[in-house]
């Protein structure tokens, strides 16, 4: 293998059995880097056994197939492992049986924690660990878990630890704008990978020229002049506003922004756990409202307006109270199908009145045409997002026919990314350009998800050109290698410098463009600016980390490797009390929707400590089953059943699905977001079954049967 003098320069003290992080820009060859230290330690080193943890599942195969197989294959055996191959079931055997394993860092995780021998790893089978995009070495995610077991290996003076080997092309400040702060930053991502961190000094030149940097330009336009959809949209949240009566000690910040997102978001939140369910309707239903503002300052009109219609087609079944009406009323006006008694009309009136001045101003909920106005609104081309236009015109400048072209067009989620395609797909100035355009997301379960044989056909389909422009959420910011690419958009991102860095880091060839599109002294504009800033400090505060002896380097990182070790035992300790400051059987668990009393915390039971599930056959009652889940793998000891929803009344609310446990058991699998907790000192909402204030007892399969089926056990 024949590596750069950058490359030989970054690997050195990695052959010398050093713990080295290697910062390098994007397409500056890490990877490669990383191989050649593999190779030279499978050489050296005595029953040498390397493992590659990657952060994203597509990167397992593009690892595999275009840098390690290509380069060890022939003398080693490798095999790569993701969430959807056999190997991760006994992923123990794998790892004995095999010199190079490369996977998810989770998948190595959880071998480390599982007690089955098939499945059991240890750090100490590992002589090598590479860990790719090091960067993410933090907080809870899986590499500082496994790495935190290191440390404290390491701390304990345990022997046989594997040698570390990272790779980022950029640590970041950590959110740092200070110079003191950002290189604390830098020292702990270092404490967190027990490493130090080299990067180029006496081939710099050479990098530049082998990694060059695209031409980037800032494609602003103006605001535009007239948007009568989204001041109607202001004018019906206002009118939101007053019929719930704000709390006197609660302002919300201006709509269609993050920030009030945050606001409604807590105040829905405060409205489950005050028992107030107009407050926490309307704050679900503003936030709807808010999101669709963001869509329209975004992508188009039209797609707003269906984010909102979407919405409320899927909540005209489930109107309980004067609230539902309302809020459905407003936006559904004349053409909605709600059917109204006498008794149901007083009960309106009477809420109305109590809960707002009528004046002229409100007069019309129930009889205007809301939906018809925003519909209006919408498909009128005079008040068209402008940032339509100027994406149109930068796709136009970059693809022609006869040129070969490959862009990546990024934006923030997954519903945005799908308009874009939808538009891209329907505008016929793009299709005669000869945009041939394709989603990139996330893997995960739910229409809007990937599969990961998808990720993996949408990827070989952009290198091979049968897709020359990728629509991508930022799961393709890191680590995707497409050296011909030469666009890159970011269009209404508002992300870290580390982000960006990445993302201008796709477009590697010659004289290749990186635009961001933004509104004339938006947020996106400025964000972009002080990135750039955060991006040169981080470049500094690196250097004053390279600077340190030896000695105060190492000191600085023990000192916030047993600072790290210590917090997370007291917050571990702290979860154990918390998790222990209510008897189960003292918390109720109530449908958010509805604040319906429907289990007791003690009817909870632990599947294979990663499933929640209610054991009460009384249960069943409290729901009814909707349509078949659908999941894009299969599981070893389960598999999906029908989705659960509240039965009480036009609730409807979704609670989770049933799962089929070992061919036997059929139980409901909740999710605690849509349910609130009923405690002796009030109620709460938490997102996590991780932040409830009660334990849960493991499921046993045995008891289970004995209960269901006693004739078995005579």
């Amino acid at each position: 293998m024949d590596l750069y003098a950058y490359q030989e320069e970054v690997v050195e003290r990695a052959l010398q059995g050093e713990n080295i992080i290697i910062w390098l820009p994007t397409g500056g060859g890490k990877t490669r880097a990383a191989v050649y230290v593999a190779k030279r330690h499978l050489q050296t080193t005595p029953q040498a056994k390397v493992v590659v943890l990657v952060n994203k599942v597509h990167l397992v195969d593009q690892h595999y197939s275009k840098e390690f197989k290509p380069h060890l294959g022939r003398d080693y055996t490798l095999v790569p492992v993701s969430g959807d191959t056999e190997q991760k079931d006994f992923f123990g055997k794998v790892v004995e049986d095999s010199d190079v394993v490369i996977c998810t860092a989770q998948i190595l995780y959880n071998a480390m924690i599982n007690t089955e021998e098939t499945k059991h790893v240890e750090l100490s089978d590992i002589t090598l660990l590479i860990i790719d995009e090091c960067h993410h070495t933090h907080k809870e995610s899986p590499y500082n878990k496994i790495m935190r077991c290191y440390v404290e290996k390491k701390l304990k003076k345990e022997q046989r630890l594997p040698q570390i080997l990272g790779l980022t092309a950029s640590p970041g400040t950590g959110g740092a704008n200070i110079l003191e702060r950002a290189v604390e930053h830098v020292l702990q991502i270092c404490a967190n990978l027990d490493s130090a961190i080299v990067s180029t000094k006496k081939y710099n030149p050479e990098l530049k020229k082998n990694v060059p940097r695209p031409i980037k330009s800032f494609d602003i336009v103006e605001k535009r002049l007239q948007d009568p959809f989204g001041e109607h949209l202001k004018w019906m949240m206002q009118l939101i506003h007053d019929f719930m009566n704000l709390p006197p000690d609660v302002t919300l910040r201006e709509c269609g922004t993050q920030e009030y997102e945050a606001d409604v978001v807590t105040l829905r939140k405060r409205g489950v756990e005050e028992d107030n369910r107009l407050l926490s309707q309307c704050a679900y239903h503003l936030r709807k409202y808010n999101d669709a503002l963001l869509i329209n300052d975004t992508l188009q009109m039209m797609d707003a307006y269906c984010s909102l219609e979407e919405f409320y087609n899927t909540m005209s079944n489930r109107a309980i109270d004067g609230t539902d009406i309302f809020l459905l009323g407003l936006f559904q006006g004349g053409n909605t199908e709600i059917f109204i008694t006498c008794l149901d009309m007083c009960m309106i009136l009477i809420y109305v009145l109590g809960h707002i001045e009528i004046s002229s101003k409100y007069y019309c909920p129930f009889y205007t045409e809301n939906q018809l106005e925003l519909k209006r609104f919408a498909k009128d081309s005079r008040f068209e997002n402008p940032k339509m236009a100027k994406l149109e015109s930068i796709l136009l400048k970059q693809f022609c026919p006869g040129v070969q072209s490959r862009g990546i067009l990024f934006s923030k989620t997954r519903k945005s990314i799908h308009c874009l395609n939808n538009w891209v797909l329907s505008n016929g100035a793009l299709k005669e350009a000869g945009i041939k355009a394709a989603i990139l997301t996330g893997a995960g379960n739910g229409i809007t998800y990937m599969t990961q044989h998808e990720q993996a056909d949408t990827i070989r389909n952009f290198r091979q050109g049968t897709v020359n422009l990728l629509i991508s959420t930022s799961v393709a910011e890191e680590g995707l290698d497409i050296p011909e690419c030469n666009l890159v958009v970011r269009y209404g991102l508002l992300t870290n410098e580390i982000a960006q860095q990445q993302a201008s880091g796709r477009a590697r060839a010659k004289n290749s463009q990186y635009s961001v599109v933004a509104q004339a002294g938006g947020r996106e504009q400025h964000r972009e600016i002080k990135n750039e800033h955060l991006e040169e400090l981080t470049r500094i505060a690196i250097d004053k980390v390279q600077g340190m002896t030896p000695h105060e380097f190492r000191v600085k990182i023990t000192k916030l490797q047993r600072e790290a070790i210590i917090s997370w035992r007291v917050a571990e300790s702290q979860k154990a009390e918390k998790r222990s400051r209510h008897i189960a059987s003292s918390v109720q668990l109530l449908c958010q929707n509805c604040f319906q009393s429907v289990a007791l915390g003690s009817d909870i039971k632990l599947v294979d400590g990663a499933h929640y599930v209610n054991v009460n056959p009384e249960f069943k009652r409290k729901y009814k089953v909707g349509g078949q889940v659908m999941l894009t793998r299969s599981f070893e000891d389960w598999e999906p059943g029908q989705t659960i929803i509240c039965n009480n009344g036009n609730c409807n609310q979704q609670w989770g699905f049933e799962m089929k446990y070992k061919d036997t058991a059929l139980l409901p699998n909740l999710a605690i977001k849509h349910f609130a907790l009923e405690t002796p000192e009030g109620r709460r909402t938490v997102k996590k079954w991780k932040d409830i204030s009660f334990t849960v007892e493991d499921f046993s399969f045995e008891e289970y049967c004995q209960f269901h089926f006693p004739d078995l056990f005579d």
